[in-house]
Order: C-alpha cells, then structure tokens, then sequence
C-alpha cells in the first residue's frame, strides 16, 4: 500500500473492530498498517472479507498474521498457476518457438531466470529447483501487487538463430487466454532488465565535462 492508501485502510481496520465489537485502539492501527503496507490494498480488503466469512474462523476478530496467512496463501496459489502454465507450455510446446503468456508476470520471472530456452532446457533432476525458484520470484511481485517491466515475448531457440542468421521471424505463440495474451504481447518493452556501463566510459564522461570550456556569466 501506499501513504495515499493510510485513511481507507484505517477506516477498513476501524470497521472490522466495529463489526467484531472491540475496541481500536492507535497503536493497533499502527500494527496493522505495518504489518499490511507491503501488500495491496484491494487485496487486504478482500482477505478482511474473506476471514469475516470464514466458517473456522471467521467468528473472531483477526490478528495481523490470519491476514498475512491468508494473502500469502492467495500469492501462493496464483504462484502455482502461473508455474503450471509454463510446466505445460515446456512439455507441449517446447523451446524452439517463441511463446507469449497472457500472464506478463511469466515473462518477467522467465527473464529473470535467463530466458525460455535456459529454463526450459533444464533437465527433470533440475525442474523442481526451477519451480520453486518461480514460485517464490513469483510471489514476491505478487506480493506487492507490481508488475515491473517485461519483454513482450520469451524468445525460443528458431527465433535467436534467425535473428543472428537475417532470416524472417515467425510471430510467437500465444499462450492461454488469446486476448490477455495479445495484450501482454503489445504492452511489453525490450529495455534490458540490466542496463549495463562500463565504469571506464564513466569515468571518461567524468572528464570531458570536466575539461569542457565554462561559458562566462
């Protein structure tokens, strides 16, 4: 959450003590808000509703850690989803064409773990590492609720030898949900995750500007 989200998120809190009739007090709220900050506020609102319908334990007012559970739970889940996706795509699809996933959180993750042909080479002793290795980068944006920048597409073994050779390249696969898909597939960018300088090119700069003429007040 941000600072925007402090009077909405207060309120929330205030009204869950009310309907449990307890007393709320300031420095529960500041509990509360800390323990809630890394998350969305949408989704802490949905896991309030959640625990208050809860047959188990919806019958007492919850502790910071029933929400927590219950959210990371829910990014555990969607964790597992998205990990599922990519395990069938590998299996069905393989690396050698390129492949657009409607969720762009598996193209970012997949980046991040060297790309689709290095994850979907791994052998079956490997996958297991692999998949929590997602699961958990997974959640952690999840988490968050941030989608950070992503490449459009995750490039397949066709598509990185046409590209070196000057050959046409076949458009990729989409992945899932056609429409979702597409809009992941225009939506993102080819910045490098990593922007890397040299230190000698800094230092370079440095000094030309150092060395360059100063104009007179």
């Amino acid at each position: 959450m941000t600072p925007q989200d402090s009077k909405q998120f207060a309120a929330l809190v205030g009204n869950v003590y009310a309907f449990y009739r307890q007393d709320y007090s300031v420095f529960a709220g500041r509990v509360w808000w800390e323990a809630m900050k890394p998350f969305d506020f949408a989704a802490v609102s949905d896991a309030f509703n959640r625990h208050c319908v809860n047959p188990d334990a919806g019958q007492f007012l919850p502790k910071p850690a029933d929400i927590v559970r219950m959210l990371q739970g829910s990014t555990q889940d969607a964790a597992l989803v998205a990990w599922a996706k990519v395990d069938r795509a590998v299996r069905t699809v393989g690396t050698y064409r390129s492949v657009a996933f409607d969720d762009p959180l598996i193209h970012r993750v997949i980046a991040e773990m060297g790309g689709w042909v290095l994850v979907g080479g791994k052998s079956e002793d490997e996958w297991p590492f692999a998949r929590n290795e997602f699961v958990n980068r997974y959640r952690g944006y999840r988490m968050r609720s941030e989608t950070p920048e992503y490449p459009p597409h995750l490039i397949g073994v066709a598509e990185a030898s046409n590209t070196r050779a000057g050959f046409e390249i076949e458009p990729p696969m989409l992945l899932g949900d056609v429409e979702r898909a597409r809009a992941v597939l225009v939506s993102g960018t080819n910045t490098p995750l990593l922007t890397v300088t040299p230190a000698a090119t800094l230092a370079a700069n440095g000094a030309m500007r150092l060395a360059a003429p100063r104009g007179r007040a």
